[in-house]
């Protein structure tokens, strides 16, 4: 089987860490917030936004984590 080549880094998103905003829809209880324990929590509405440092790895862990709890990820954004 042949080995897989990293892709090419473009420059459009660092590895380096970045700050992130991450809105869910609904409201985490205690349990499921637990999942993301580098991760401040606020409710805002009916959501629930999880904002926090994440190097590249670490965001797609949460987002990994985020659909294999069945999640409703409603959007993702780098912040400054």
């Amino acid at each position: 089987m042949p080995a897989h080549l990293p892709a090419d880094d473009d420059g459009r998103m660092s590895p380096a860490s970045a700050r992130y905003l991450i809105r869910i829809d609904g409201h985490l209880g205690v349990t499921l917030l637990s999942a993301f324990p580098a991760l401040a929590s606020e409710r805002q509405g009916s959501e629930t936004v999880l904002t926090g440092t994440l190097d590249r790895a670490g965001l797609h862990g949460v987002l990994a984590e985020i659909e294999a709890l069945g999640l409703d990820l409603l959007e993702v954004r780098q912040i400054t």
